[in-house]
């Protein structure tokens, strides 16, 4: 009986295996683009699937287009393939995937990878409120302001590929303008945080603005680098101050003492001055008498 089991067993294994290469499982390629998810519209973009497993035919497809939009062949097996649009505009922006074929059947699809195409709409604005200079450790509110009416606004990073935030807009009725807040942080000086903003429609959401300037967050190591606050100041520079002030009064009472000291032999030389005038004018009075009394 055990024997049966066994035999049973290893002949249901043997067959879920073959069946399984019948059908083909191959690996998922993996979809990126150069240079970037983001790019300015009429600049050349190459798309690149890539296998781990090789494959002589790959299908690029965009969602809501052709399905393939490009197919390459080729005649020896490769791990990747290449697909270049020359020019980029509008109607090339959207979500891509793509897949492969092997000798077993077709692969499953990538990942997507979203592209979007910048400067169909002037730019927005970028600021920082209340200021753009931060201390470290804190968060920091971007403000992404348009007049045109965008239905979201998108922050990005400079230096990632992705976008970094993505937020519904609200109108402003005082201005008549849209935005989009963005909470960033907390921020450390051990980066830089420099970001961009933009504008789209949600009809269209592959199809951005043209890019805000660029904007810094400055971060500052200390709390009281930057604004010093009444209350609170540096140890040193107060022991630096104590030591000044200490150093003038002692100053300033040597002084006095000296001018105290000047004052005194002053008055004192005024006074013998006097003394010695008055016993010569007593000397000169008792002459002046023995002289009338001997004549």
């Amino acid at each position: 009986m055990t024997f049966i089991f066994t035999a049973v067993l290893y002949l249901g294994l043997n067959l879920g295996q073959e069946t399984s290469m019948l059908e083909g499982n191959p690996h998922k390629p993996t979809l990126s683009v150069q240079p970037g998810l983001v790019v300015a519209r009429g600049k050349q973009v190459t798309i690149s699937c890539e296998v781990t497993t090789g494959a002589r035919e790959y299908r690029l497809y965009r969602e809501g287009g052709p399905h393939p939009w490009r197919t390459q062949t080729t005649p020896k097996t490769t791990n990747k393939a290449q697909f270049l649009i020359p020019s980029i505009e509008q109607q090339s922006g959207g979500i891509y995937r793509c897949y492969y074929k092997t000798p077993t059947g077709w692969s499953e699809h990538s990942d997507p990878l979203q592209l979007a195409v910048t400067g169909l709409y002037s730019k927005p604005s970028l600021s920082t409120q209340p200021s753009n200079v931060v201390n470290s450790g804190e968060t920091v509110t971007l403000q992404c302001v348009s007049t045109l009416g965008f239905n979201r606004f998108v922050l990005t990073k400079e230096g990632e590929q992705k976008p970094s935030l993505i937020q519904n807009s609200e109108f402003i009725n005082s201005t008549g303008q849209f935005r989009g807040l963005f909470a960033v942080g907390p921020v450390t000086p051990s980066q830089r945080w420099i970001y961009r903003c933009y504008g789209y429609h949600v009809n269209s959401p592959q199809v951005w603005s043209e890019p805000s300037d660029l904007l810094e967050i400055h971060v500052s190591e200390a709390d009281q680098t930057l604004r010093p606050s009444p209350n609170t100041s540096n140890p040193k520079r107060v022991s630096q101050h104590q030591d000044y002030t200490m150093e003038n009064l002692i100053r300033m009472g040597v002084s006095i003492l000296v001018l105290v000291l000047l004052g005194i032999l002053l008055f004192e030389a005024q006074h013998s001055q006097r003394q010695t005038q008055h016993a010569s004018g007593r000397e000169s009075s008792a002459r002046f008498m023995v002289a009338d009394t001997w004549g």
